[in-house]
């Protein structure tokens, strides 16, 4: 196989497909929070990325086989984005990063929980959770547990915790 990268270093070469800061944060929104369109992903990110930075992320990840865009049967000139095989075969590494970050960062409550949770649950959880993001992008049968739904209440829960403080405190 050719060299595509700087060099063969299998970490360069990951680092060459996701190495910029919105690459990661893109598959992340899409993963564990759903969001399948670009405006989606827009109107929603917690970080604020651009539209054209949102754009060029999304042509790249799919040039590069981590995401596939099918055109949205409600609007023909939109595009809903899943996850391919190679991204949801990233959940490991999104999860030894969100654990890492919980342990070396001072993140906030509500946004390191599903971190925090995956940390716990570990790779027999990691296994669950891409088969349902198995089930959700790609078509395989569902599986009988919902990781999607566990983390996602963990999240409500924590924002819904920190709304109260917030409330309680002004």
């Amino acid at each position: 196989m050719p060299q595509t990268g700087r060099s063969g270093c299998p970490i360069n070469l990951t680092l060459e497909q996701l190495g910029d800061r919105w690459s990661l944060i893109v598959i992340r929104d899409i993963m564990f929070g759903n969001r399948r369109s670009y405006g989606a992903l827009l109107a929603h990110s917690e970080e604020g990325i651009a539209s054209n930075i949102l754009a060029d992320r999304l042509k790249r990840l799919t040039a590069s086989g981590l995401l596939s865009r099918r055109p949205d049967p409600k609007h023909k000139q939109k595009g809903i984005y899943s996850l391919t095989e190679a991204a949801i075969q990233l959940v490991p590494l999104l999860a030894h990063m969100g654990a890492w970050g919980c342990r070396h960062t001072e993140p906030s409550e509500e946004l390191s929980v599903r971190a925090e949770l995956l940390d716990k649950g570990g790779p027999p959880l990691w296994e669950a959770f891409m088969d349902e993001l198995r089930y959700l992008h790609l078509d395989a049968p569902r599986p009988k547990r919902s990781v999607f739904q566990e983390l996602q209440a963990a999240y409500e829960a924590a924002v819904e915790k920190a709304s109260r403080r917030q409330r309680e405190e002004g």
